[in-house]
């Protein structure tokens, strides 16, 4: 008997051993610089032994690939590769106001086109008062795609787009900050809403590079973004996000932008309220941009380094977005907005509402069956808390924030998920008022529609510095690239310590003294 234990045993470790055996490795992914001439050939080695090939950049001898961790320490000691390191994420750099709708058609606050604060301070209006309004120039704005039936966007001038995600176009906002980003570019003259830094006029190339949670992204997605907006001829790359790491691969390619295309890039100096060091912003071939207030002061929000060129309007600034209306909670006679959770399932359930607490595993009531649970974020992931309500036969399971603001929450991987939603603290504490009434919990793909809201970062200051360059260049097209960024830097407004400083740069860009700079160069 013994031994047919011992038997039975030996074969069930092997079956066991067997399986996970056949369990995939987990992979991590690389930037590669490699040397000239080489690159087909690791790209090959990658695909033979597994691996994904994600990017292979020609022009700069990069590549962006997913490895096993074997894999890489092969890689590691590949004399062809000259440098190996992790491809960092990028995030967008905005905070956004608590999400409150505000349709334009003919209601308030826009009963007639205003001028936004921030196109006053950066001298805009001045520059279009002589004839140049940034037509002929092309901004390349890399962001959260474009809702280009905006009534504030003059479809005409936006020449096109490319969405890095296979599940969405460029033209789809969900998240809705690159449709803000692109109408205090270019928002239209027409009457209605509010009007951009280049009223209409700059041309704009739309590179979608984040889902439509807007969560993040990868550096080498960025530069594959970069590269596209060279190929569509853009002459200035708007980038509203940042990354605590910068791959060499990736500085190479924004020198090669800047130095081989004559392109200028402008990036937000990120929203820490610190003075780390983030990217692309603090590359020598970028420009780095703080926030400012109307006040001309610089936000709490705005990092502060060495690296920091210019400064802009960057706190509570109104523009362009699309009407969205993803996900509510409906209880009690009242509406509370949300934001679906990543991975959930769209969908419309209805039950009475309970209180989960912070819906922690040892914490499952011993039925929630056809309920609406509410959880209060903390202590463990948002996927544990929808777990714990699935547990518990819950229905769909409302996590509420444990800070002030909106939540938007991901449950990490596609699965088996019920409905979920997440809601700011002020709603979720105001619905614990309904507990054991109905309520519904609909999560829905968006809805499109005009709409304007006031947001803050220095991912709201960047494309004022885009539209200003757009101003300059379309009042003679043959200055360079260098030319408009030392016009900018020269004649920009001192705000902090005389010369440059870490709050602001060289400070708050000008566009009127910016051109008059350019054009008594060009007598000169």
């Amino acid at each position: 008997m013994k031994v047919i234990r011992f038997v039975l045993a030996v074969a069930l470790l092997t079956a066991l051993g067997a399986i996970q055996a056949l369990e995939p490795a987990p992979m991590e992914r690389f930037f590669i610089e490699f040397k000239p001439g080489t690159g087909a050939i690791i790209e090959a080695g990658v695909r033979a032994d597994g691996g994904q090939v994600h990017h292979h950049f020609k022009r700069t001898d990069a590549l962006a690939v997913s490895v096993t961790s074997r894999m890489a320490k092969r890689l590691g000691s590949d004399p062809n590769i000259v440098t190996m390191e992790p491809d960092a994420r990028r995030y967008l750099a905005a905070k956004p106001a608590p999400r409150t709708i505000q349709p334009v058609l003919q209601s308030d606050p826009f009963v007639e086109q205003v001028v936004p604060y921030g196109v006053e301070l950066v001298q805009a209006p001045l520059v279009w008062e002589q004839g140049f309004e940034g037509e002929g120039i092309t901004v390349c704005i890399i962001d959260t795609g474009l809702y280009d039936q905006h009534e504030d966007i003059d479809s005409s001038f936006v020449l096109g787009g490319h969405s890095q995600d296979p599940n969405s176009q460029w033209f789809e906002d969900g998240d809705g900050h690159g449709t803000h980003v692109a109408g205090t570019v270019s928002a239209a003259d027409n009457d209605i809403g509010v009007i951009g830094v280049s009223p209409g006029k700059a041309s704009l190339f739309v590179v979608k590079i984040f889902g439509e949670d807007g969560l993040w992204t990868y550096a080498s997605d960025l530069v594959a973004a970069a590269f596209t907006c060279a190929d569509h001829g853009a002459d200035i790359i708007s980038m509203s996000l940042s990354g605590s790491s910068g791959p060499g691969a990736e500085r190479k390619a924004f020198e090669s932008l800047y130095n081989e295309d004559g392109i200028l890039s402008v990036a937000a100096a990120s929203n820490g309220g610190n003075r780390q060091r983030v990217f692309p912003a603090s590359y020598d071939s970028v420009i780095s941009v703080a926030a400012v207030d109307e006040s001309k002061l610089v936000a709490d929000f705005s990092n502060q380094n060495k690296w920091v060129e210019l400064a802009a309007p960057g706190v509570d600034v109104w523009s362009t977005v699309p009407l969205v209306s993803n996900s509510w909670l409906f209880t009690g006679g009242n509406a509370y907005q949300g934001e679906p959770m990543e991975y959930a399932p769209y969908g419309l359930v209805t039950g009475q509402l309970a209180d989960g607490g912070m819906c922690l595993a040892t914490d499952t009531p011993g039925d929630w069956s056809g309920m609406a649970v509410l959880c209060e974020r903390g202590d463990v992931t948002f996927a544990e808390k929808v777990a714990t309500v699935m547990a518990g036969n819950g229905s769909a399971a409302v996590i509420y924030n444990n800070e002030p603001g909106a939540l938007l929450g991901t449950l990490g991987e596609e699965g088996d998920w019920i409905v979920a939603i997440g809601i700011s603290q002020q709603d979720g504490q105001a619905a614990l008022a309904f507990l054991g009434q109905e309520a519904t919990v609909q999560s829905s793909a968006p809805v499109p529609g005009s709409s304007y809201e006031p947001w803050g970062g220095t991912s709201m200051a960047t494309p004022h510095v885009a539209g200003v360059a757009a101003l300059l260049w379309s009042a003679n097209p043959d200055w360079t690239n260098v030319q408009i960024r030392e016009a900018m830097d020269k004649t920009a407004l001192d705000l902090g310590e005389p010369g440059r400083d870490i709050a602001y740069g060289y400070g708050l860009v000008q566009a009127d003294a910016a051109l008059q700079y350019l054009l008594a160069k060009s007598t000169e």
